[in-house]
């Protein structure tokens, strides 16, 4: 990618260097498992209880095992990256300012104003507005404070475990993140959760899976723009965000976790569905291709 002497978001919140306290009980873990509690017995009031809980954190009531407001510690004085950590995050912010870019274009074309996100970089750990996370689950999106996390060190799990080098490939990652970003400005991922919590554990599963595929094509059709508009890719930058895209599907990270898969426990959608919708919406530019909710996937 040509992404040096590129203007860089100003919408970083780093945090590398700091200390998280706290449970690592949050409201995150809580929502992710709403689908397997309404599908078993008495599921329903274990909802209703958690959903009562998280309206009233919501709404400011102090319940400890679902804070995420609480100390994050102080930044470390003495943390010092590495050069090359410090370039890999000059290049995160040069990669959300080009999403701000496309998706600013885009809301503006559609008569409306794209609200940018805050990207969090972090080490290890970080608490969010959808509770405490380690940096083993990976970059991730919370759309209860808007912001996307990452600890930087994914990057080179992506060229290590995944197979996925390459700076576009990383460049990718970002930009699905934004994606979700996207999908709840325009009051999808909302809706998303809300059928979740009236269908079946394999039902929602599906709709899980057909809001990532929309987060990857919204990645393509930023991808698109990147490259017609600011000519930002080189050869071969295209070639690796499909293979990361395929490293990350879940079938891939199934059979290379456990020797077999089981398809009705997907929630991200297999290698084959997110090289698919990366590349429609890579091929097109145009986020109304990127209905993923409607016929087959």
């Amino acid at each position: 990618m040509r992404w040096q002497n590129r203007r860089r978001s100003s919408n970083i919140e780093d945090r590398r260097g700091q200390r998280v306290s706290g449970s690592s009980a949050g409201a995150a873990p809580l929502l992710r498992l709403l689908p397997m509690l309404l599908g078993r017995k008495g599921g329903k009031w274990v909802v209703v209880i958690i959903g009562g809980l998280l309206v009233a954190s919501y709404l400011g009531v102090d319940i400890p095992f679902l804070s995420a407001s609480g100390p994050t510690g102080q930044q470390s004085a003495a943390y010092q990256p590495s050069a090359a950590e410090q370039e890999l995050a000059e290049f995160t912010a040069v990669v959300l300012a080009d999403t701000e870019e496309t998706w600013g274009r885009i809301f503006s074309e559609g008569g409306g104003q794209y609200q940018e996100p805050t990207l969090v970089m972090f080490n290890g750990a970080v608490n969010s507005a959808c509770g405490r996370a380690d940096s083993a689950m990976g970059p991730f999106y919370c759309p209860a404070d808007r912001k996307v996390y990452i600890d930087l060190s994914f990057y080179q799990d992506l060229k290590n475990r995944h197979n996925a080098p390459g700076d576009f490939a990383q460049a990718y990652v970002i930009a699905h993140e934004v994606g979700h970003h996207v999908q709840t400005l325009l009051g999808i991922s909302p809706k998303v959760r809300e059928e979740q919590a009236r269908v079946s554990k394999s039902e929602a599963n599906e709709l899980s899976v057909r809001q990532e595929l929309q987060a990857d094509c919204f990645a393509g059709v930023w991808g698109y723009s990147a490259n017609k508009f600011r000519d930002l890719l080189e050869p071969g930058d295209l070639e690796e965000a499909l293979v990361a895209a395929s490293a990350i599907g879940d079938d891939r990270l199934q059979q290379d976790a456990r020797g077999y898969i089981t398809p009705e426990s997907f929630t991200h959608g297999t290698s084959q569905q997110r090289v698919k919708w990366f590349k429609r919406g890579f091929s097109s530019g145009d986020m109304r291709q990127c209905d993923t909710f409607s016929g087959a996937i």
